[in-house]
């Protein structure tokens, strides 16, 4: 298994009146995310910068398909509330992500 770093923002099903815990579907988005960082998959993650624009994560698959594929799976992604803007593998110099 490799490590990426992946980059996820805001969709077009973002309600930007709301905050981010107050989105529609956010319990079973929470939930799996919950349950991806619980199996291992995600390492870290997170809203990176100020207005929760943009979510920053380490994940660990075996390449970036199977990162699209897992997280097509989240109920946040067929409305479009939030999208992948990128997926790449990372090499961590510092630090220990085990």
């Amino acid at each position: 298994m490799s490590l990426f770093a992946v980059v996820r923002e805001r969709g077009p099903g973002w309600d930007p009146a709301r905050p981010m815990r107050e989105q529609d579907g956010w319990d079973a988005h929470a939930a799996f995310m919950d349950g991806l960082a619980e199996q291992g998959f995600v390492v870290l993650g997170g809203p990176v910068g100020a207005g929760e624009r943009r979510f920053l994560f380490a994940m660990r698959a075996a390449d970036e398909a199977a990162i699209r594929a897992r997280l097509d799976e989240d109920p946040w992604t067929p409305p479009g509330t939030i999208v992948v803007a990128s997926v790449e593998p990372w090499t961590v110099l510092l630090g220990d992500v085990r």
